[in-house]
């Protein structure tokens, strides 16, 4: 997991030309001016999911891993936490499913495990196949816009 702001995008370019193009396009677009859903910028290989919503609570929320995709998440506006700890022995609560590239991981049998994080406007996160996260998530209701860049592996 890489946590940071597009003020040092440039320390990741090493990762992959996908995760570059990624970041270079957070960096460039404006996406106040989006309408909420998905834009392809590579086909499959890499295209951006734009969201708005309202946080919850974290015991209402379940863990995430993706093994076809990086997730590049990334707070335009408002402010959440997300939960994350590295993958290790873990039960699914949900299987992986391919279709949608997910398995799930129940909150109470990670909560003492995991670190929350406050993720704010301007910052992104990386997401690898082996850290499991929990976005959307805070103590009270917030108002957030994300956009979500999937980076095909």
């Amino acid at each position: 997991m890489i946590l940071d702001t597009l003020n040092n995008k440039d320390l990741y370019s090493h990762i992959s030309p996908r995760i570059t193009a990624a970041l270079a396009h957070l960096a460039e677009t404006d996406f106040n001016a989006l309408e909420v859903g998905n834009y392809e910028l590579d086909g499959k290989n890499l295209f951006v999911i734009v969201n708005d919503y309202e946080t919850k609570p974290r015991e209402v929320e379940p863990f995430e891993v993706h093994q076809q995709y990086i997730d590049i998440q990334y707070v335009v506006s408002g402010e959440e936490e997300f939960g994350y700890l590295p993958l290790a022995d873990q039960i699914p609560s949900r299987p992986y499913f391919a279709k949608h590239d997910y398995a799930e991981f129940d909150y109470e049998s990670n909560k003492h495990d995991a670190a929350f994080i406050p993720f704010k406007a301007g910052m992104f996160a990386i997401f690898f196949p082996q850290d499991m996260h929990m976005p959307g998530t805070s103590a009270a209701p917030n108002k957030v816009r994300k956009v979500v860049i999937k980076v095909k592996i």
